[in-house]
């Protein structure tokens, strides 16, 4: 196809030209050129106008008669000429008028539209699944209706586009097996700037083991090569939102019921809520056998509230001995009709209201003749809650051969309306939706189909389906805990066509489906891909390369490589999908934005090769990532096991540290940046950060070794996590970059344990770190880690933790001599043990126990006895400060603990951990646990299990300042006056402490025993990091200016090399090592350089011939050995000063190398001759504090919520209920607001009234009303209360009858409701012209109360009418803006 047309005008798409470069100088990839035709020519009438014109300008003279009668002629000529003329143009104006207003009102014409470039004409085609057709030069096609072909090329400015309505009216599938683009082709469905209105689906057809398979792409597919372009623009949606109030198990607050039983004789009673639909007594009457039952029956009825509804069913029969007074008390009470003439065996139900009369009374009888009934006698009733969800009551009884059945059923009926943050009007009737589970298990995600719903505003949606599970739509003790809601209908939609079942070799061992779905790829040089809001389900096959969007090493696709706009997904939906969701392969600068991906195989957003760079992925959703074959970190354990082709051998692969991996976001670079995104759901992990050593894959060729270790890490800024099974975050590890063989069996690309994110300057060792910012991270729910995080610098900031196994743990960069040191820290963070969110049972929950709190049934991560820990320390250095903790409470079944040590720990400790400003809330039993032997912990003997501490800086968790804290049998750290903490197994000292890493060689499962001399009978004894290594590590902590004794439990080691760690300048301890009496040694000191591995200021050690002499000298490099006891005594003492966090001093590690030279074998234990003649008198070096008393000054977070919105203000509000007794025993009646407290001090209800649009918030007003004044506080709430006000009420005292429920209608009541003998009230209101989702109405029962509530209210949104406020900080888009510059 030529650049332009016959008329010399641009073409509405320009064409990339030949070469290399396949995007032209002036091409904007995805814009609409806008159409410029050229002129109309000019009409007939015109042309004859100057005809005549010209025709008069050449006539000759005539005579005065003949000219006259030449003029005359000329003169009917016009006359007749204008007539003509006037009628053709009268003619071609209403013609052109018709053609204007037939297509105005049809689709007027619009510049940035594909379709309504006049130069295409219509393809009208007959299906053909044989045909194979190309779209070449000058081929410019408009789809309007389906077609069937085989396949379609569209190449050499071929263009195809799909025709659309005004009205959105049209509904177009194209049928093929596969569509390729290049050369300058292009397909549009829509644009940008003019988005597709009506229907169009792309369906991708076929089987893996039929047809012939086309070079790179395969079968059934979308391919995109050099020059071709993809434009994708469906009808804009809001993608996803969040829950805006709880959504219940089957829609009602305390769940439906339904019940049935054969031969329950008499009648069976249900008394149920008429506010909340719950069942609130179940009850039999006898009434057939008994007159007692009749009279009891009786009272019953009459001791029940006026409003409640009653559901009576017929068992068996039941008027044998039903007294005319019980049967008068029925028809008076509940208004029955039937219950009169009740015979023998009659099936009888009935639903009514109490008081109201026969006509709230639904009742059914039916005959029983033969054995039956003939049916079911059904009674049914409608109602609503007062949330305003309608429910249905029934009851039935019947006879059916000769068995009676007797039945109820409360349910939500005509849909379920869900409550959101985001507008969602976009939304429409017929959609498909998902609802995140906000449970251990992502199973409880649930799919539901959207009914009309006149009478939602724009922020509900109702749907067809009852729920399952239980979704919260709250903020839970400060933690956004609302679920994900995603529409995953687009009305442009690719999808594959599937078989019924699995079949051929599409690893139907693990999948009973069809996982054989269609796939779009992008190759490098396209000239221009951009989808939003386009749907994508059945896409990916379990192949290589083969995944719903595929960027096949394109390089650069943003400003970088000359795309402009950058190329992005923007709105789509991905889900039903059998092979990731987005696969970002040699690709940098995409952008992926508001795109779902949901019901997923393998890694969702994935990044192939450990190269891909500066990709931008913002507010995003993956929820229900599910394990695939591709890749081993793809798989499960039986998958892990089961594919063996491509190892080494007969190795067998361990799932735990070959597989197991698959994760929602795998992110194999830290330079991309993740903002806003959401993590709800993985077999593995949400987020996993890893670092490939080497470019892998067909990358390796290209790229070598790509420094992601070393790269500072993007953007992270506000995400979620959370329902994810292995942890919620995870940054650790890489992959393995070799060849299976055999040294290493393990399979190419299985996850491997080498890599260690320590991000530099410009990824330079030789330059600064560069601290890796966790800013925002919500993590809850996820039954291992919330995170797990290793290396540093890594900072944690202003997050929270809650629900998890563990919140949060730090993993230090490796160990030493091969870590430097580096920082972790977490600051301004919020950890929960046991929230208010008790989870709920099913959907692959495979645990529940009973909370350490409430005491109530709660799911549980990992096991009923996996010991809770909300922080947990690894090796460090860490430091964590300005942190709160919440509800960590012990219970029979297990441990709980707000700050803990990683079980079974064989590495090693730093004292250099330390903790600063914590606050621990009046839940936390334990705020220390260091373990004890049993279940989980084992043994509790390992060296790191042994060595476990930290610094208490400030005395905020011990009370104690400036003090250590470590494990109670670790006699190498205390002094006389530590103090012993029992319940957390740990104990509290003050001193200065440090390490020594000791290193032997030559020396295999050599065991080592240190032993201070002030406790010789406390020995420790440390078994190393790996007893089969060709060298052992040990690294005990201790006590400095204190001396040690070491010991073996097989030969002295020939070489021993003593490091000092964290050791400051001037800094000491004295050791003896036990060697034979015959050794001969030589002693040297040196400095050891880690990155280079050279050794400097070598110095030897001379020896001296007495303790003594040793002792006055303890700066020179002196040794001493006592032959008689076998010990080798040096000082150890530091030279250098260390600088920030490294554990050496920056002129290198001082270490001492001891050679030692014996023919002797025996075992080297000189604990019987060193003690007691080396024995000391334990002491204090520093003095203990004085233990601090009142409040922890600063201490805790700040920040009383964290939610996924932080830029809108949420109120937080506590209500206390006592109960009756609770009251009677001094307990306090108030309403918190944002920590303030307001006291009810009398009976009756308190109000508060709180400007909703006042940040960070205003009381109005706040009175007291006993429940004498209920006349003057309805009229207060009808007449005084503000517009766009927060009313917030609660009771104190016993309540018989408050009578206000009309004046709670106008505040958010969707019926008045029954507050007669309460216990408390409690209510949520807000005056305006919205009703806001967070309304709510909190009742007790007679005697009860309702404890503490908890609630967190947006404030000064523009639906409640509030002004609209300017400068409203956004620091995702300020982030989001601040990435797409940096490419």
């Amino acid at each position: 196809m030529h650049a332009t047309d016959p008329r010399g005008n641009s073409p509405v798409f320009l064409q990339p030209q030949n070469g290399n470069n396949h995007r032209s100088s002036g091409y904007v990839p995805g814009r609409v050129v806008p159409l410029r035709p050229p002129p109309p020519p000019k009409s007939q009438a015109s042309a004859k106008f100057t005809s005549v014109r010209q025709e008069a300008q050449a006539t000759f003279a005539f005579s005065t008669e003949e000219q006259r009668s030449q003029r005359e002629e000329r003169k009917q000529k016009r006359h007749k000429n204008t007539f003509i003329c006037f009628a053709i143009s009268s003619f071609t104006f209403f013609v052109a008028l018709a053609v204007i207003l037939g297509i105005s009102s049809k689709y007027a014409p619009d510049e940035n539209c594909p379709d309504q470039n006049p130069r295409l004409r219509n393809w009208d085609l007959k299906p053909d699944p044989e045909k194979q057709v190309i779209i070449k030069k000058g081929d410019w096609l408009r789809l309007n209706s389906d077609v069937m072909v085989n396949s379609i090329v569209i190449q050499d400015g071929g263009l195809l586009v799909f025709g659309d309505d005004k009205d959105g009216s049209r509904n177009i599938t194209l049928r093929t097996r596969y569509i390729l683009i290049k050369d300058g082709g292009a397909l549009h469905i829509g644009a940008e700037k003019c988005r597709y209105k009506s229907k169009a689906t792309i369906v991708l057809f076929g089987k893996s083991n039929e047809g012939d398979s086309m070079p790179i792409f395969g079968k059934k597919f979308i391919g995109v090569e050099a020059g071709g372009t993809l434009e994708l623009h469906g009808s804009w949606k809001t993608s996803w939102t969040l829950l805006a109030k709880t959504l219940r198990s089957s829609g009602l607050t305390f769940g439906s019921y339904t019940f049935e039983k054969s031969f329950n004789r008499g009648l069976n009673v249900r008394v149920i809520d008429q506010d909340t639909a719950e069942v609130l007594v179940i009850d039999r009457f006898d009434t057939h056998e008994y007159q007692n039952e009749s009279r009891r029956l009786q009272e019953f009825l009459k001791a029940q509230d006026v409003g409640r509804i009653v559901a009576i069913a017929v068992g068996d029969s039941a008027v044998k001995s039903l007294l005319d007074e019980t049967i008068l008390t029925i028809q008076n009470l509940l208004g029955s009709k039937l219950i009169k003439g009740l015979s023998y065996r009659q099936a009888w139900a009935l639903v009514a209201v109490i008081g109201g009369g026969s006509a709230s009374c639904n009742e059914s009888v039916r005959n029983y003749e033969n054995h039956s009934s003939g049916g079911k006698a059904l009674a049914q009733r409608e109602f609503f809650t007062v949330d305003g969800q309608k429910f249905a009551v029934t009851a039935y009884s019947e006879w059916n051969e000769g068995v009676s059945l007797s039945g109820f059923q409360v349910e939500a009926i005509d849909g379920i309306k869900l409550h959101l943050v985001d507008d969602a009007s976009s939304w429409k009737p017929g959609d498909q939706i998902v609802v995140a589970s906000t449970d251990y298990s992502m199973y409880q995600t649930e799919e539901f189909t959207l009914l009309p719903c006149p009478e939602c505003n724009k922020y509900e949606v109702k749907v067809r389906e009852t729920p399952k599970f239980l979704h919260m739509g709250e903020i839970v003790d400060g933690v956004d805990m609302r679920a994900e809601v995603g529409v995953l209908s687009r009305n442009v939609v690719i999808r594959g066509e599937m078989e019924a079942s699995c079949y051929a070799d599409n690893q139907c061992q693990f999948f009973s489906h069809d996982t054989f779905g269609g796939h779009v790829q992008i190759q490098k040089n396209f000239t221009s891909v951009h989808f939003s809001h386009v749907e994508l389900k059945h896409l990916g096959q379990q192949h290589l390369g083969k995944y719903p969007v595929h960027f096949h090493r394109c390089g650069s696709v943003d400003d970088k490589g000359g795309y402009r706009p950058q190329t992005y997904l923007d709105g789509v939906s991905i889900h039903h999908c059998f092979s990731r969701c987005v696969t970002i392969h040699g690709t940098d600068g995409l952008l992926i934005k508001d795109t779902i991906g949901f019901d997923t195989l393998g890694h969702c957003f994935f990044l192939e090769d450990g190269i891909e760079q500066r990709n931008i992925l913002f507010h995003n959703l993956g929820l229900v990532t599910k394990p695939g074959t591709l890749l081993p970190t793809d798989r499960n354990n039986t998958m892990c096991i089961s594919i063996r082709d491509k190892v080494f051998g007969n190795y067998v692969p361990v799932p735990a540290t070959d597989c197991m991996a698959v994760s929602t976001f795998w992110i194999a670079h830290p330079n991309n940046h993740l903002i806003n995104n959401a993590a709800a759901g993985s077999q593995d992990a949400g987020i996993w950060y890893l670092f490939h050593k080497e470019a892998t894959g067909e990358s390796s060729e290209s790229h070598g070794l790509t420094k992601a270790e070393l790269t500072p890490l993007g953007i992270f800024y506000n995400n979620r996590v959370h329902s994810n099974f292995k942890a919620g975050l995870f940054i650790d590890k890489g992959v393995k970059t070799s060849n299976a063989s055999a040294s290493d069996p393990r399979e190419y690309l299985c996850l491997d344990n080498s890599a260690r994110f320590r991000p530099h300057q410009d990824a330079d060792l030789e330059k600064p770190r560069v601290a890796a910012l966790i800013d925002r991270l919500i993590t809850f729910k996820n039954n291992d880690h919330g995170a797990w995080v290793r290396g540093g610098d890594i900072v944690v900031q202003n997050s929270a933790f809650a629900d998890n196994g563990i919140g949060l743990t730090f993993a230090s960069d490796g160990s030493f001599p091969n870590d430097e040191g580096s920082s972790q820290e977490v600051s301004e963070s919020l950890f929960v043990g046991e929230s208010q969110n008790y989870g709920f049972q099913g959907g692959q929950n495979k645990y529940a126990g009973t909370g350490g709190i409430s005491k109530r049934l709660r799911t549980l991560p990992r096991n009923r006895t996996f010991p809770i820990r909300g922080f947990q320390i690894y090796d460090g250095p860490i430091h964590l400060s300005k942190s709160t903790f919440k509800n960590y409470m012990p219970t029979a079944d297990r441990y709980s603990s707000a700050i803990g040590f990683l079980m079974k720990n064989v590495w090693q400790l730093t004292p250099k951990n330390n903790i600063s400003l914590v606050k621990f809330g009046a839940h936390v039993a334990l705020n220390v646990f260091f373990g004890k032997p049993g279940p989980w912990f084992e043994d509790c003997d390992l060296d790191g299990d042994k060595n476990s501490i930290f610094h208490d800086v400030d005395g905020s968790v011990t009370r104690y300042k400036d003090t250590y804290v470590g494990r109670m049998d670790n006699y190498l750290i205390r002094h006389p006056d530590c103090v012993n903490m029992i319940k957390w197994n740990g104990i509290i000292c003050s001193g200065t402490y440090a390490q020594v890493y000791v290193q032997t060689w030559s020396m295999q499962n050599l065991t080592m025993t240190i032993i201070r001399d002030e406790y010789p009978s406390k020995p420790m004894v440390l078994r190393g990091i790996n007893q089969r290594a060709a060298f052992q590590q040990y690294q005990p902590v201790v006590m400095l200016e204190k001396g040690y004794t070491i010991h073996w439990n097989g030969p002295a080691p020939r070489a021993t090399f003593l490091y000092l760690i964290n050791f400051n300048k001037n800094d000491w301890i004295r050791v003896g090592l036990c060697y034979p009496s015959n050794t001969t040694f030589q002693v040297t000191f040196s400095r050891y350089h880690r990155q280079n591995v050279i050794s400097s200021n070598v110095e030897e050690y001379e020896p001296v011939l007495s303790m003594e002499e040793l002792e006055r000298k303890p700066s020179d490099r002196k040794f001493y050995f006592d032959y008689g006891t076998g010990l080798l005594f040096l000082y150890l003492r530091a030279k250098n000063n260390r600088e920030g966090h490294s554990y050496c001093s920056s002129e290198g590690c001082e270490r001492i190398k001891i050679q030692a030279n014996t023919s002797s074998k025996e075992t080297s234990n000189c604990m019987a001759k060193a003690y007691p003649k080396y024995s000391k008198k334990p002491s204090v070096t520093k003095k203990m504090p004085a233990m601090l008393t009142g409040p922890c000054q600063g201490c805790g977070t700040h920040q009383m919520v964290f939610t996924s919105d932080p830029h809108k203000f949420y109120l937080p509000v506590q209500f206390q209920s006592p109960s009756k007794t609770d009251i009677q025993h001094g307990n306090k009646s108030f309403i918190s607001v944002n920590g303030t407290n307001y006291p009810i001090t009398g009976v009756g209800l308190y109000l508060l009234v709180v400007d909703a649009c006042s940040v960070p918030y205003r009381v109005s007003e706040k009175k007291l009303f006993s429940f004498t004044e209920v006349e003057r506080l309805k009229e207060y709430l009808r007449t005084s209360i503000p517009a766009r006000s927060i009313v917030l009420l609660s009771t104190r005292g016993e309540i018989k009858n408050l009578n206000i429920s009309e004046a709670l209608i106008p505040l958010g009541l969707h019926k008045p409701a029954h507050l007669h003998n309460k216990g408390s009230v409690i209510f949520l209101g807000f005056s305006g012209n919205f009703k806001p989702a967070w309304t709510k109405l909190f009742t007790s029962p007679a005697g009860q109360g309702l404890g503490l509530l908890e609630k967190y209210i947006p404030l000064q949104l523009e639906e409640y009418g509030c002004n609209k406020v300017n400068g409203i900080r956004r620091r995702d888009f300020e982030l989001f803006k601040r990435a797409s510059r940096a490419h």
